[in-house]
C-alpha cells in the first residue's frame, strides 16, 4: 500500500501542472453535467416488504388518486372572529391553488365540514398527481404562494400535511462557512503560516464541490435523500481538511528536521499518505454498510458520502503532492508572528511527557477515562427512537405553523393520519363489512374517528381515513397502530406517513445488530491485516464503541431529556430520530478509525525502529498529538456548526458527531490508548504464526523502498538540483 501511494504521489509531483489541470477539468465537467442533467432529491421513507409499503404499492396500482401526495391548506381567523367571515378570500385563494401545476383536486372546507368547533380554524385538502415522496419542493411551494389572497385579507394561511413536511426546503444556514473559518484559524495555529493553512481547506473545497456535483448526477440514476448533500458536505469538509492536514503536517515535520522538500514529500506520502488511504477506505466501507439496512434513503446517504470521501482521499494523494511541489519553500510564507518555525525534538513536547506520565501509571488513567466515557454513555440506555415530525421543526416554517393550528383546532392526532387499505379481491372483510370494521377501529381508545370510505373506480380497493388521538412522534401513536393492526382482517393493511415511519423505525431496530456486527468484523480484519496484531484491532473496536456510546448518551440527554436544550436554542424535547443510531455508527466508526490509524501507524513505525513499547507510544503520541488535536478541533467545528441547521435530524447529527470526535481525539487517543498499550506491552503486536501466514500483507508504515526522487521544477521554490537516488524509510529521521 505504501509503495502504491508513494508512486502515485511521486507521479503527481513530477507533473504538477498536468495533475492540477486534470483536476480542474474533472471538477468543471462534473459541475457542468450536474447543472444540466443532475436529478432532484427525494426521500424514500418506505421499508421494503413492510405492511405500509405493500399497501402503498396496492394504492399506486389500483387507486392512484388515494396514493397521490396531499397537503392541507390551513386557515386561521384572528381572535374573536371566524373563518366564515373570510370565506370569500379563502375561496379565491383555493381557486389559485387549483390553477397551480401538479394539483388535481382541492376540497372546499365549508362543504366538507373541515372547520374547527370554535369556527376559527379550517383546512382544505390539496391532492397532487404524484406521491409525497416523489413530488419535490416546487409544487408545495407554489401552493403556499397561491394562498396569498387569504393572507392579504388578514387570515393566517399555512400549508401543512405530508407533502409539505416531506418536501420542505431547509432554511439556509452558514454552517459550512463557520466551520471553514474555525478550521482556518486552527490550521494557522497548527502550521504557523497562512499559506500552509490554506492548502488543506482548498483541497477540501475541491473534494466537496466535485462530490456534490457527483451526488446530483447520482440523483439522476437513483433516489437520493434530501439530507444526503448536507451530510456528505459535512463529512466531506471534515475528512477533506483532516486528510490533507495529516500529509502536510508530516511533510512540514520532515522539512524542519532538515530533509529536502522532495524527499520529505515522498516520505510523507509513503507514511501519512498510506494512512490516509487506509483511513478513507475504512470510512467508505462503514458508510456503504448503510446499504445493509435495506432502506433507500439511508443507502443513498451512505453512497453519496462515500463518493465525497473517495474524492477527498484522491485529492490528498494526487492534487496535494502537486500543490506542495509547486509551492516549495513558499509554503512557509505569511508566517504568524510568535509561531515556532524550527524543528522540535520529540522529547521537547508536552505530548511526549504526558504519554510517559500515563504509561508510568496506566491503570488509574485507564479506569478514570473509561469511567467518564461509560458515564456519558449511560443515558443511551433509555434512548427512545422515532421519526421527526413537523412539530419538531422551527416555527419559521409554514408546515410547522400549520401543524400547530391543526393540533389546536382538531387535536394532535390530526397530524398523524392513517390509511386503512382494504383489498376486496382477497379473503377477509368485504364491502358489506366495512361499517363494522370502522366501528371496531374507532372503539380503540387511541383512535379519534374513522372517516367515510373512499372506493377505487374498479370497486376493488377501499380506503378508510383514520385519525388517532395522539401526535405522530408520540410513542402512544405507535402503540395504537400496533393494536389496530393486530385486530384487522387479513386483507386490510395500514398505510400513510405515520405507518411508514413506524415500519421504518422497526426495520432499523431489527437490522442494527447485523449492521454493527458487519462493520466491527470488517474493521477488525482490516486493522489486523495492516498492523499484524490481534490486540490492537480488538482494542480499537472497543474504544470506538465507547466514544460512540458517549455520543449517543449526549444526544439523548440534550434532545430527549432536554438537558441544556434552552441554551442550545431547542424549543422542546424530541425523540431521537430512528435513522440516527445507524447513521451515527457508520459515520463515527469510520471517522474514529482515521485517528486510530494515524496514531497507530506512527506508533508502529516507531516500534519497528526502536523495539521499545513505551517509548514508541510516547513518540507516536508526541509526533501526532498536535495534528490529531488540530484535526479534532476542525472536525468539531465543522460538525458543531451544523447545529445551526433548522432540521432536527441534521442538528442531532452535528451535535453527536462533534461530541464523538472530541471524545475520541482526547480521552480515547491521548489517554486510553497509551494506558492500554502500556498495560499490554509487547502483547500489543502479537499475532499467531498460523494467522500471520494466511492474512494478506498491506503496509502503511513506509517500509524501506528504493526511490528516485523527482526534481522539483526549476524556479518553483524547491531545491535547485535533483536529489540523488537513495533509500527513504518511514522511520524517524
Amino acid at each position: 500500500m505504501s509503495t502504491f501511494v508513494r508512486r502515485l504521489g511521486a507521479t503527481s509531483a513530477r507533473r504538477p501542472w498536468v495533475t492540477i489541470g486534470a483536476w480542474a477539468l474533472l471538477v468543471a465537467l462534473i459541475l457542468a453535467l450536474a447543472g444540466s442533467i443532475g436529478g432532484a432529491f427525494t426521500d424514500d421513507l418506505s421499508a421494503p416488504g413492510s405492511q405500509s409499503a405493500r399497501a402503498m404499492e396496492l394504492l399506486e396500482e389500483r387507486f392512484p388518486e388515494a396514493a397521490g401526495g396531499s397537503a392541507l391548506a390551513v386557515f386561521a381567523a384572528p381572535d374573536g372572529t371566524t373563518v366564515e367571515e373570510g370565506r370569500d378570500a379563502i375561496d379565491t385563494a383555493l381557486d389559485e391553488v387549483r390553477a397551480t401545476e401538479h394539483v388535481t383536486a382541492v376540497a372546499d372546507p365549508f362543504a366538507a365540514g373541515t372547520v374547527s368547533a370554535d369556527g376559527r380554524v379550517a383546512f382544505a385538502e390539496i391532492t397532487f398527481d404524484e406521491p409525497a415522496t416523489e413530488l419535490g419542493p416546487d409544487p408545495p411551494a407554489a401552493a403556499y404562494d397561491a394562498l396569498a389572497a387569504a393572507r392579504d385579507a388578514g387570515l393566517q394561511a399555512e400549508l401543512g400535511g405530508d407533502a409539505a413536511f416531506i418536501n420542505a426546503e431547509a432554511e439556509p444556514a452558514a454552517a459550512e462557512a463557520i466551520g471553514l473559518v474555525v478550521a482556518l484559524v486552527v490550521l494557522v495555529v497548527a502550521f504557523g503560516t497562512v499559506v500552509a493553512a490554506l492548502v488543506p481547506i482548498s483541497l477540501a473545497l475541491v473534494a466537496v464541490a466535485s462530490g456534490l456535483g457527483g451526488i446530483a448526477l447520482l440523483a439522476n440514476a437513483m433516489d437520493v435523500s434530501t439530507s444526503a448533500p448536507t451530510i456528505a458536505a459535512m463529512i466531506g469538509l471534515g475528512v477533506g481538511i483532516d486528510y490533507a492536514l495529516f500529509v502536510v503536517a508530516r511533510y512540514q515535520e520532515l522539512r524542519r528536521s532538515g530533509t529536502p522538500n522532495d524527499a520529505a514529500l515522498v516520505t510523507a506520502m509513503s507514511t501519512s499518505g498510506s494512512a490516509v488511504l487506509f483511513a478513507g477506505g475504512t470510512v467508505v466501507i462503514a458508510m456503504l454498510a448503510l446499504v445493509l439496512t435495506g432502506l433507500g434513503f439511508l443507502a443513498s446517504i451512505g453512497i453519496a458520502t462515500s463518493l465525497v470521501v473517495l474524492l477527498a482521499v484522491a485529492a490528498a494523494l494526487t492534487l496535494l503532492p502537486a500543490i506542495l511541489t509547486l509551492l516549495g519553500d513558499r509554503i512557509d510564507r505569511l508566517r504568524v508572528r510568535g509561531r515556532h518555525a524550527g524543528y522540535r525534538d520529540v522529547h521537547d513536547t508536552g505530548w511526549w511527557r504526558f504519554a510517559h506520565r500515563v504509561s508510568a501509571r496506566p491503570l488509574p488513567y485507564l479506569v478514570v477515562a473509561s469511567a467518564v466515557l461509560v458515564a456519558l454513555a449511560l443515558p443511551a440506555l433509555s434512548m427512545e427512537t422515532g421519526f421527526p415530525d413537523a412539530g419538531d421543526d422551527p416555527t419559521t416554517m409554514t408546515h410547522r405553523r400549520a401543524y400547530d393550528l391543526l393540533s389546536d383546532g382538531f387535536g394532535p392526532g390530526f397530524n398523524a393520519p392513517l390509511l386503512l387499505v382494504a383489498d376486496l379481491q382477497e379473503d377477509g372483510v368485504d364491502e358489506a363489512g366495512l361499517d363494522a370494521l370502522a366501528a371496531d377501529v374507532v372503539a380503540d381508545p387511541g383512535v379519534a374517528f374513522v372517516g367515510a370510505p373512499m372506493v377505487s373506480p374498479a370497486g376493488d380497493t377501499v380506503v378508510l381515513p383514520t385519525i388517532p388521538t395522539t401526535a405522530p412522534a408520540d410513542p402512544a401513536t405507535a402503540d395504537t397502530l400496533a393494536r389496530v393492526r393486530a385486530d384487522l382482517p387479513d386483507n386490510v393493511a395500514v398505510a400513510g406517513l405515520t405507518a411508514m415511519t413506524d415500519d421504518l423505525t422497526t426495520q432499523l431496530d431489527d437490522t442494527l445488530p447485523l449492521f454493527i456486527g458487519a462493520i466491527l468484523l470488517v474493521s477488525i480484519l482490516l486493522l489486523m491485516i495492516v498492523f499484524r496484531s490481534i490486540a490492537v484491532p480488538l482494542k480499537a473496536a472497543l474504544m470506538n464503541l465507547l466514544s460512540i456510546g458517549g455520543a449517543y448518551g449526549v444526544v439523548v440527554a440534550v434532545f430527549q431529556w432536554g438537558w441544556g436544550a434552552s441554551l442550545l436554542g431547542l424549543e422542546g424535547t424530541v425523540v431521537v430520530a430512528s435513522p440516527l443510531p445507524v447513521m451515527f455508527f457508520a459515520v463515527l466508526f469510520g471517522l474514529s478509525m482515521d485517528y486510530e490509524v494515524f496514531l497507530l501507524s506512527r506508533i508502529r513505525e516507531e516500534y519497528t525502529a526502536t523495539g521499545d513499547n513505551a517509548e514508541s507510544v510516547a513518540r507516536g503520541i508526541s509526533a501526532t498529538g498536535r495534528v490529531i488535536t488540530s484535526a479534532a478541533l476542525i472536525m468539531t467545528a465543522v460538525f458543531g456548526a451544523f447545529f445551526l441547521d433548522p432540521s432536527p435530524l441534521v442538528r442531532m447529527v452535528g451535535l453527536g458527531l462533534a461530541t464523538a470526535i472530541l471524545l475520541d481525539a482526547t480521552i480515547v487517543r491521548m489517554v486510553i490508548v497509551p494506558a492500554s498499550m502500556a498495560l499490554m506491552g509487547r502483547a500489543n503486536w502479537w499475532l499467531p504464526g498460523w494467522l500471520d501466514r494466511i492474512l494478506p500483507h498491506a503496509s502503511i508504515e513506509g517500509a524501506p523502498v528504493d526511490v528516485t526522487v523527482p526534481a522539483t521544477p526549476a524556479g518553483l521554490g524547491g531545491p535547485s538540483e535533483p536529489t540523488e537516488p537513495g533509500v527513504l524509510t518511514g522511520s524517524r529521521r
